[in-house]
């Protein structure tokens, strides 16, 4: 038979048995929890005790400031802190999801601390309602809070990540303040709201932001959801408890608790019971079972866990849960499952006896069965010799089956190892495994290292496989925020010691705490330890480091870190002291220079004089007057062409300075003298088409306006060559159509262009008769005879190609006249005739 000395602690509630474990004897001393406000946090968490001041109780030798302590679950002082808002009446107190002690006082105001009872700034209120009408009741949820003002008013915050306060739909027939008040967390509301539950004198009430309705007519003192939000046990005024699903339709439980007095408190044990506490007895309600009391001559704290309720006494810490499976198939009184068997086995196998081989015989077609149920039990086990023995067992039995999965003993091992690192009184965290399940690892180890036991969550960390970089930056903070008294180059040396345990680790991070604290000299030492130039060229900005960011940023081949850093000290620097860290730097005067270029003209000037650059500085003028000119102002004679002139003739200065810019110098100075001309005749023919055109286009517009002798003077002054002159003053005649001018000009001297363009600006014209008087003068016979051609004279075009003796011309203009069967005919009696070789 299994050992029985375990299962005659357990309590049977008709067909589920449960029990008490006891986890600790507590470490504190003179801690009466009658006198005190007491907030545990779930999940094995920390305790926060502080005296309440809505009793009159006697001091003895304790000071008369009332102390906020948060011990371990162990009862270990963790932290205390003085409370500091004396005047400020404690209204209600709860741990958060993150483990951050919520404090609210009646007036609102929302103070929270850390688990070493440090403020968490800043403080939040609850609004200025609350603030006046005062805050009497409030019920907190995993993550949030409501409130309830003594003028039956409900607020809410339902992440206290976010403090975002919302008011709740008010229950305007109801005058007198709830009798209990009970919350469903958004996650288990269709709406995603939160929903409040209040028991009023008329039944129950539900009520969320957008309206208020009634959902039941018991009259109830106490009110407490279900850990899934699927059920509402309510302690009646008749003193009954009535659980109920949500829609209130049909209980599931209806049980005389022969008290008309409310219980003190109202707590679910999983899913499977409700706990009502009275000052001396713990009452166990179940379905279909007779309630269970437990007495107590102590006050007790009730502390809901997802698998079952953790009891604070004064003097103990107990957990009340539903017995596993497993666990009551191995030692239930007079079991002979499977697993019952294989631990009895083992017994027998440590005594010598062959009673353990017929066991395994018994068994052998459900050992693997019974392996697994010893290994489950042994997860569900908080004493450690039995956890050993039921693993035993597991592994005895392993070595028999074939068909086992033979990893299953090794990550129970280790997670045993792991609650039991924490369990230990010193670190105070009673964790189930069910607990740890859904707390997770990493959820665990953060929570080690934010209560600085960082060597533990270390190992931790390794023994699973996880990261360590998560320990070691916390704990290298907390050294750096607790070391003031160490020198930064002895710190520096302790931190790098333990820093270069993990690769990849974030120096930067730790420096930027060190800079936070007012350690810039040692945090300037670790970021030069820092291989990624993203996390070290910011913080080096931040710690006032701008000469060491550059040179970074610039070995880094970053483009945008060194933009940031430019920007950054363009900012801080005067112009002068940014010019010298940036002139030395090739990569970052370029990018500088690029940028500047485009956006920030003026300043690009100052540091190219600055430097010496006087060329650029001419450039950059001029492209300034380029832009000038492309402001739509300046047209039409507009006055700003002065000062585009005179930032032309400041850049031409600026060439003439080098040897090396003479041509720049000089076309500068054409620049602005062509600028002066054109607006000159702007202003003369009131027409605004001068302006940035070339030489040639203004010879071709004076031209073109009968201006022959601005003409002129603009081909003296830039001197044109003739054959220039001709080409223009032919086109520009053609383009008016003054056949008579063209025909004058051409006859003034002999053109120095020929008279090849006063045929084509004819025939472009279309004036095949203007064309006739010029072609005779061409001195080509090729020219002359694809003139002829042009305009449809075939017989003079064949005259003129004979006379060039080329076959291959004739072939050409044959094909030009293709349509014209006379034509052709000529062309082809005129190619017969030539007798030189090569034409056919």
């Amino acid at each position: 038979m299994a050992n029985v000395s375990e299962a005659a602690e357990w309590q049977l509630v008709y067909n589920r048995y449960y029990r008490k474990p006891e986890h600790y004897l507590m470490r504190w001393k003179h801690i009466d929890l009658s006198r005190n406000r007491v907030a545990c946090a779930p999940f094995g968490g920390p305790i926060a005790v502080i005296r309440d001041d809505s009793k009159i109780v006697q001091l003895y030798a304790e000071s008369a400031l009332r102390k906020l302590r948060i011990f371990n679950s162990a009862g270990v002082l963790i932290s205390e802190t003085v409370w500091k808002h004396p005047r400020e009446r404690l209204i209600g107190m709860s741990w958060s999801d993150d483990q951050t002690l919520v404090c609210i006082v009646r007036d609102g105001t929302v103070y929270r601390y850390n688990i070493h009872a440090e403020v968490i700034e800043p403080n939040v209120s609850m609004g200025t309602e609350c603030f006046e009408d005062n805050v009497a009741k409030c019920v907190f949820w995993g993550n949030g809070v409501v409130c309830v003002t003594d003028t039956n008013r409900y607020f809410c915050i339902a992440d206290f990540k976010t403090m975002t306060v919302c008011e709740l739909a008010r229950p305007e027939e109801v005058k007198e303040l709830p009798h209990c008040v009970a919350v469903i967390e958004p996650k288990y509301t269709l709406t995603g709201n939160v929903e409040v539950l209040i028991g009023v004198g008329t039944g129950i009430l539900m009520l969320d932001e957008d309206g208020v309705q009634k959902v039941d007519d018991n009259l109830v003192q106490k009110m407490a959801v279900s850990p899934n939000g699927s059920f509402v046990a309510c302690f009646t005024h008749d003193g009954r408890l009535v659980v109920n699903n949500m829609d209130f339709s049909n209980p599931v439980i209806d049980q005389s608790c022969e008290s008309a007095l409310p219980p003190v408190q109202l707590a679910w044990c999983g899913m499977d019971s409700i706990l009502l506490y009275w000052d001396d007895m713990l009452l166990m309600v179940a379905p279909q079972a007779e309630p269970v009391q437990y007495f107590y001559d102590e006050p007790v704290v009730l502390i809901p866990e997802c698998d079952g309720v953790r009891i604070l006494s004064n003097t103990s810490m107990e957990f009340l849960q539903r017995v596993p499976s497993s666990t009551e198939y191995i030692f239930t009184i007079g079991s002979t499952s499977p697993a019952a068997l294989l631990y009895d086995a083992l017994d027998h196998f440590d005594r010598r006896s062959a009673k353990a081989d017929e066991n395994l015989r018994l068994i052998r077609s459900s050992l693997p069965e019974a392996v697994e149920a010893c290994i489950d039990a042994a997860g569900h086990e908080f004493d450690i010799s039995r956890q050993r023995t039921l693993l035993r067992a597991a592994s005895y039995g392993q070595a028999f089956c074939s068909n086992f999965q033979r990893d299953h003993i090794q990550e129970m091992s280790k997670t045993l190892r792991v609650l039991n690192a924490v369990r230990d009184p010193e670190i105070g965290i009673p964790l189930s495994i069910q607990q740890y399940k859904v707390l997770t690892a990493p959820v665990l180890i953060g929570r080690l290292i934010n209560a600085h036991h960082h060597l533990l969550a270390l190992r931790i960390s390794e023994y699973l496989g996880m990261s360590q970089e998560v320990v070691v930056m916390h704990w290298a903070c907390s050294k750096i925020t607790a070391s003031l008294a160490i020198p930064d180059a002895t710190l520096l040396e302790i931190l790098l010691d333990k820093l270069k345990l993990c690769k990849g680790i974030s120096y930067a991070a730790v420096a930027a705490h060190a800079d936070k604290s007012g350690r810039r000299k040692l945090a300037a030492m670790l970021v030069e330890h820092e291989p990624r130039s993203s996390k070290q060229v910011p913080l080096l900005l931040s710690i006032g480091e701008e000469d060491t960011a550059l040179v970074k940023a610039t070995e880094s081949g970053d483009t945008d870190l060194i933009y940031l850093v430019l920007f950054h000290i363009w900012q801080k620097r005067p112009a002068l002291e940014f010019f010298g860290m940036i002139q030395a730097k090739p990569l970052a005067c370029d990018l500088f220079t690029i940028y500047a270029w485009c956006y920030k003209h003026e300043f690009l000037k100052d540091f190219f004089l600055s430097t010496g650059q006087l060329q650029e500085v001419a450039f950059l003028l001029w492209k300034e007057s380029w832009e000038l000119g492309k402001n739509p102002m300046t047209s039409k004679g507009s006055p700003l062409h002065g000062p585009r002139i005179k930032l032309i003739d400041k850049a031409q200065n600026l060439f003439s300075e080098t040897k090396e810019h003479t041509f720049e110098s000089k076309a500068a100075e054409e620049h602005a003298k062509l600028l002066r001309i054109q607006h000159e005749l702007e202003m003369s023919t009131k027409q605004a088409i001068f302006v940035d055109s070339s030489i040639s286009d203004t010879i071709r517009t004076c031209i073109v306006l009968g201006n022959h002798r601005a003409a002129g003077k603009v081909k003296t002054e830039f001197k044109v060559s003739e054959k220039r002159w001709y080409w223009l003053k032919v086109f520009a005649l053609a383009t008016i159509r003054d056949w008579d001018a063209l025909e004058k000009f051409s006859k003034e001297k002999r053109p120095p262009i020929g008279y090849r363009p006063f045929v084509e600006a004819c025939i472009d014209a279309d004036e095949k008769g203007e064309a006739q008087k010029y072609i005779p003068k061409l001195a080509d016979p090729r020219e002359k005879a694809e003139a002829y051609a042009r305009i449809g004279m075939a017989k003079e075009a064949a005259d003129a190609a004979s006379q060039a003796k080329d076959g291959e011309l004739l072939g050409r203009l044959k094909l030009t006249f293709a349509q014209n069967a006379a034509a052709s005919s000529i062309f082809d009696t005129l190619r017969d005739r030539l007798s030189f070789q090569g034409v056919s």
